[in-house]
C-alpha cells in the first residue's frame, strides 16, 4: 500500500501533522505509533487529541495501560509496552469497536488483539526536535484517509 512519509522539524509540527489527521478520524478508526522510546509518541498522540477536541491533558499511560478522554469523538490511548510477552486479553476490543478513535502505541506487543485493518505511523528520532513520520495505510479505509487529510505542506515528501 501506499506510504507517506513527513519530516518535522519541531514538537510543534508533529502535532500540526497529528492534528490534521485527527480532524478526518471516525468512530472506530485505529491508529497505531511505533517508534523507540523518546520518539514522539505521546506527543503525536496530544496532537491527534486536540483535532479531536479533547480538552484534558494527555499524557502516556504507560503504568495505566488505558487512558479515556472525551471530545468531540472519545480518545482511547492505549500504551502497550508493559504487555510485552502477554497474552492475556484485557479487553481491548472494547475499545477498538467502541464509539471512538484508538490510538495504541507499542501496538507490536498486542498484535493478535489488534485489527489488521488500520493505520500504522513511525516515528522515528533524527535530532533533538526532528522526526520522519511515515504513515502505512492498511485498508481502504485508511488509504482514502490518507488521501483526504490536509496536512501541513512544508512537512511533506
Amino acid at each position: 500500500m501506499l506510504e507517506r512519509i513527513f519530516h518535522s522539524d519541531s514538537e510543534e509540527l508533529t502535532k500540526d501533522i497529528a492534528t490534521k489527521l485527527a480532524e478526518q478520524l471516525e468512530p472506530g478508526d485505529v491508529v497505531t505509533l511505533s517508534g523507540n522510546l523518546g520518539a514522539g509518541k505521546t506527543t503525536f498522540t496530544k496532537g491527534i487529541a486536540t483535532g479531536l477536541g479533547v480538552k484534558r491533558a494527555v499524557t502516556s499511560p504507560t503504568f495505566t495501560i488505558i487512558k479515556e478522554y472525551k471530545g468531540n469523538l472519545p480518545l482511547y490511548h492505549i500504551d502497550a509496552y508493559r504487555l510485552e510477552g502477554s497474552e492475556e486479553d484485557i479487553g481491548f476490543e472494547e475499545y477498538i469497536d467502541g464509539d471512538g478513535v484508538t490510538v495504541i502505541e507499542w501496538a507490536g506487543f498486542i498484535e493478535d488483539f489488534i485489527p489488521q485493518d488500520r493505520l500504522e505511523i513511525m516515528i522515528e528520532y533524527n535530532g533533538e526536535t526532528a522526526r520522519t513520520i511515515s504513515f502505512k495505510p492498511n485498508g481502504d479505509r485508511y488509504l482514502s484517509l490518507l488521501n483526504t487529510v490536509n496536512f501541513p505542506k512544508e512537512s511533506s515528501t
